[in-house]
């Protein structure tokens, strides 16, 4: 079994006492690898080192070229090491390796490229102030630390798309994955290492949520925390933030529970194929998943034969072989909530139309294995329709009316993610007008992009990730006033 230690300072160091902790294959339920669990006093030093490296200017004054260099040299060495990366990352989350290959991998590729070449794109303003004789421009500067808490279900992606802006604007990173799925976020240091990064600018911690996660959030010298996970932790992460001596800049990426509105006039296989893959992506375990189905009653019966019968066709299997499409969830617990989930919502009166029991055929036998689950449901305010359920589940209504069918959409706490199925142009235009959400998909579905602001509203979130705009979450602002006038001021009329 590997074992792997903190990366503090670029070297690789045991956390205090040695404390240890395992991370399994949810498929099969085995241990894969042993991890160094960080105690209080190791995010202590790891925090400590990052801002003596800020402080000291070796990072946060160099220039975005310099920057983007050390980023741009990572780059080629995650492509060398593409398949390993892959492999870790599917063993260490359950799903299938031609995802972590297609998605995971090369996302945190491009999210390490892309904010390289941003780094060069950091530009102040000049502002032009009427009837005053002053010069005043803008600068932005890097916060100081960041503590970057990543969840499970995408590891490296969603770890270097915190990661590698936060550096790129020239901060220094504490960053800590999920104790369910460390090792890819741990093997980055590797990577940091040998591209040559300076000491202390990127630190890789691993361990639970208290005290690993909670001893990140308290500690005073971070400057900013940027966060993606659940509802419940981010509002921990806010409070903290705000009791903390200097209140901390806070960007959070929660929940979602994704409404999907097919029209009457949707072009309904490409529709259908796009819905199951919004729900059965990640074995569901995905915040903007489309998990709410709205179809419209002129369709609605065609639909759903189509959608059952694709979602039964749907591959579940060993997470190594190619041809599965479907791996396992990331753990026991998380199977008993789903299925516990489905099974109320049955009693609450859903009607179940595929699914619904946990999947142990064969090789899957030993994981935390769950097939396309559907329900249909006759009221927008049951639970399974508001709460979010975090697996392959899909809850299914129809409607007669587009407004009624956006209405449905924005009456939840979520507002992360939307899909919009028409032929009619205009209609997609009005709807993505019209509905609460961080980003609207029209005649597609759960794409993302690094190039693009990604995140949600409500109590999906604060502040968007990726893109120019996820840059300059990244960036505090400065005002400078420059006086050009040649007279004194007397503005008490000495």
């Amino acid at each position: 079994m590997q074992k792997f230690k903190l990366f503090i300072n670029n070297t690789w160091v045991d956390a205090e006492g040695g404390k240890t902790f395992l991370s399994y294959d949810p498929s099969t339920g085995e241990p894969i690898a042993e991890l160094a669990s960080a105690s209080k006093a190791d995010v202590d030093r790891a925090v400590a080192v990052a801002k003596k490296t800020f402080d000291s200017g070796v990072w946060s004054e160099l220039s975005g070229d310099e920057r983007a260099k050390y980023m741009l040299k990572a780059v080629e060495i995650m492509r060398r090491r593409l398949p390993e990366l892959a492999k870790w990352e599917a063993l260490d989350t359950g799903k299938p390796i031609r995802e972590t290959e297609m998605i995971d991998i090369t996302y945190a590729m491009r999210a390490m490229e892309y904010f390289a070449n941003m780094a060069r794109e950091i530009q102040g303003q000049v502002i032009p102030i009427p009837n005053e004789s002053t010069f005043t421009w803008v600068t932005y500067e890097p916060f100081g630390v960041v503590a970057a808490i990543t969840p499970w279900n995408f590891p490296l992606h969603i770890g270097t798309r915190a990661i590698c802006p936060a550096m790129a604007a020239g901060n220094t990173v504490v960053a800590k994955a999920s104790s369910l799925s460390p090792i890819t976020n741990i093997i980055l240091g590797e990577i940091i290492a040998e591209a040559g990064f300076p000491p202390g600018v990127v630190n890789l911690i691993s361990g639970p949520g208290n005290p690993t996660g909670q001893a990140l959030i308290d500690h005073p010298d971070i400057a900013m925390i940027t966060f993606t996970g659940s509802l419940e932790i981010g509002r921990k992460i806010m409070e903290a933030a705000a009791k903390a001596p200097v209140i901390k800049k806070v960007l959070l990426e929660l929940g979602g529970k994704g409404p999907f509105i097919v029209e009457a006039d949707a072009n309904i296989e490409d529709a259908v194929n796009q819905v199951l893959k919004g729900f059965c992506l990640m074995q569901g375990e995905v915040c903007c998943a489309s998990t709410r189905l709205y179809c419209h009653e002129d369709v609605y019966d065609r639909f759903m034969k189509m959608l059952v019968e694709r979602a039964k066709r749907i591959k579940i299997g060993p997470i190594m072989e190619r041809s599965t499409q479907m791996g396992s969830l990331i753990n026991r617990e998380q199977l008993e909530q789903v299925d516990r989930r489905v099974k109320a919502a049955v009693q609450e009166g859903a009607k179940l139309l595929t699914g619904g029991e946990p999947y142990t055929a064969g090789a899957c036998a030993k994981g935390s294995y769950y097939p396309p689950t559907v329900l249909e449901v006759a009221r927008n305010g049951m639970k399974c329709v508001q709460e979010e359920i975090f697996g392959p589940v899909l809850v299914a209504l129809k409607y007669s009316k587009l407004d009624d069918a956006i209405a449905m959409a924005n009456a939840n706490q979520y507002a992360l993610g939307a899909s919009v199925y028409t032929e009619n142009v205009r209609t997609l235009f009005y709807a993505a007008k019209k509905i609460e959400a961080g980003i609207v998909w029209l005649n597609t579905n759960v794409m993302s992009k690094i190039e693009a602001p990604y995140g949600g509203n409500k109590n999906s979130g604060l502040g968007r990730e990726d893109g120019i705009i996820g840059l300059m979450e990244y960036l505090k602002v400065k005002t400078n006033v420059l006086s050009l006038s040649k007279s004194i001021d007397n503005f008490y009329d000495f």
